[in-house]
């Protein structure tokens, strides 16, 4: 934050000053206030004639107010006893002390303290700040691990009315948004480190990998959004939003309706990876998962399958490993072309779930939806898929589609639809060794990763009305992965770590920012 352009004078201070306490509001005149508001809480405590529920907010009130007195004293204390002669070679002492808020859980809490200035004129720093790990967001660092942590769990405006409601203020929406993206910035680097995992590793490294597309706000309906709203108030005569919305969709005409399975929205496709591992117990079975890690983006695939060798290396798999790594991937065959590479020894399985899928699309071409024949044609091939195989499924379709008539009613829809079975088996064939698999107890489909999907993103970026900006939906996914993995205390204190040696280095650190995260780009 920029220094009081009022206070007074820039001339130096004798530099042989015995203590910085010597400000307006000094630790001993702070004090009576203290004991003070202090008596008259156990007081009102005592003859308090209210009900329970209104003596409780009250109270809260008051102890908001003896909190900020509490800050206060702390920041005068800490003021009082700060050193400064360690700086004093290339700084010099500034006369008059710079006031500053800093709003704290408990409320705006005011305080003065001094600076120092370089002696060449290239700036300076606040000492006090410095020391205390204070940025210039004019946030505490409780309030912006609290507001931050409920926006990776809550919409913004959501995020704010809790704020609000269990501490009597809140950060803006705005400010939120903004600390949620300079936070973000440092997620990935936290990520790529070495957050401590809390058992020893399984044998077995399991890792799944799945997308789902979040919203996208496209050109137009940020340059409709940030535009000016004046012509939309005058789009009726009374200008109430009721009748102002019935004017604009009169204006507009109906609008075209869409077809069966037809979606609207403009996504962009996020992918996900769960990394976790098994450990085989006495009984013969795999146990688990152990240290499962989420991790998310909108960047382009390669970067997120990038990310899953370097964290396969680091849990102590890496490309030449003789331990044992299976990868569970949808259909997707350029996804297990991709990841072959980066794991030349794995073992790649198709998502058994996806096999079946296409197991009742196949089927209702036979047989009506919902009918007993259907469930009876479905459950005899997914049989022969779980105790033979794909091999033996193909075979089996195969010869079904040789029995077909070449001619007659309804012959032509079964036959496209068995072919398009056989070519969706035919090339994943290596990945479809289901009896084996389960004879080792390895899993067969990719649940953790499609409720992950479902959990991570769909539940926070995909709900109705969104639409995101892609590098600042990028800071939500990879703080809400950080929330989801249980690791936000401790990537928040990295955070407060890293602050903390630039401010030592008497660097300006604000976290706040409305510059989008720039995707990162594959190798």
């Amino acid at each position: 934050m920029p220094r009081d352009k009022t206070r007074k004078g820039n001339t130096p201070m004798k530099e042989t000053i015995p203590a910085l306490c010597d400000c307006p509001d000094s630790v001993e005149d702070l004090r009576p206030r203290l004991q003070e508001n202090l008596d008259r809480l156990i007081e009102y405590c005592e003859s308090c004639p209210l009900s329970f529920f209104e003596f409780e907010k009250t109270v809260f009130a008051r102890l908001r107010v003896l909190g900020c007195l509490l800050v206060s004293l702390f920041l005068l204390s800490r003021h009082r006893r700060l050193e400064v002669s360690a700086w004093l070679g290339e700084y010099r002492l500034v006369d008059g002390w710079v006031p500053r808020r800093l709003k704290t859980v408990f409320g705006t809490v005011r305080y003065r303290r001094a600076y120092l200035a370089r002696r060449d004129g290239r700036g300076g720093f606040h000492p006090l700040d410095a020391v205390l790990g204070l940025t210039r967001d004019l946030f505490s660092p409780w309030v912006i691990a609290l507001g931050t942590r409920l926006t990776t769990r809550l919409s913004f405006q959501t995020s704010k009315l809790v704020f609000l409601a269990f501490w009597g203020w809140s950060p803006s929406t705005e400010a939120l948004e903004h600390l949620v993206v300079g936070l973000g910035r440092l997620a990935e680097a936290y990520m790529s480190s070495a957050p401590p995992f809390p058992v020893a590793e399984g044998e077995v490294l399991v890792i799944e990998v799945d997308g789902k597309a979040a919203p996208i706000a496209t050109a137009a309906e940020l340059q409709r959004r940030r535009g000016s709203r004046q012509p939309r108030r005058r789009a009726c005569a009374c200008g109430c939003q009721r009748h102002r919305g019935k004017a604009l969709r009169q204006a507009r005409g109906p609008r075209k309706r869409r077809k069966k399975g037809d979606k609207s929205k403009h996504g962009r496709s996020a992918t996900l990876v769960v990394m976790y591992t098994l450990r085989r117990g006495d009984d013969g079975l795999l146990h688990g998962p152990i240290n499962k890690r989420v991790w998310g983006s909108f960047a382009p695939r390669p970067v997120m399958l990038e990310w899953a060798r370097a964290e396969a290396t680091r849990r102590g798999f890496p490309p030449d490993t003789s331990k044992r790594v299976y990868l569970l991937v949808d259909g997707e065959k350029c996804l297990a072309l991709r990841l072959k590479k980066l794991f030349p020894n794995a073992v790649v399985t198709l998502d058994i779930r996806h096999v079946e899928e296409k197991l009742w699309l196949a089927g209702c071409a036979f047989h009506a939806e919902g009918s007993p024949e259907l469930v009876e044609w479905v459950d005899e091939l997914r049989t022969v898929l779980y105790q033979e195989g794909g091999g033996a499924l193909l075979k089996v379709v195969q010869e079904r589609l040789r029995c077909v008539a070449p001619r007659g009613p309804g012959t032509k829809r079964k036959r496209q639809v068995l072919a398009k079975l056989i070519e969706y088996v035919e090339p994943r064939l290596d990945m479809m060794a289901y009896p084996e698999y389960l004879r080792q107890d390895m899993p067969v489909a990719t649940g953790i990763v499609e409720g992950a999907v479902r959990h991570v993103v769909g539940e926070r970026m995909d709900c109705s009305g969104m639409r995101w900006v892609e590098g600042k939906g990028e800071a939500v996914l990879r703080l809400r992965c950080i929330e989801v993995n249980g690791l936000w205390d401790h990537f928040f204190d990295w955070c407060q770590q890293h602050w903390q040696e630039r401010l030592r280095r008497k660097e300006a650190v604000l976290i706040r920012t409305e510059k989008a995260i720039p995707l990162p780009e594959a190798a």
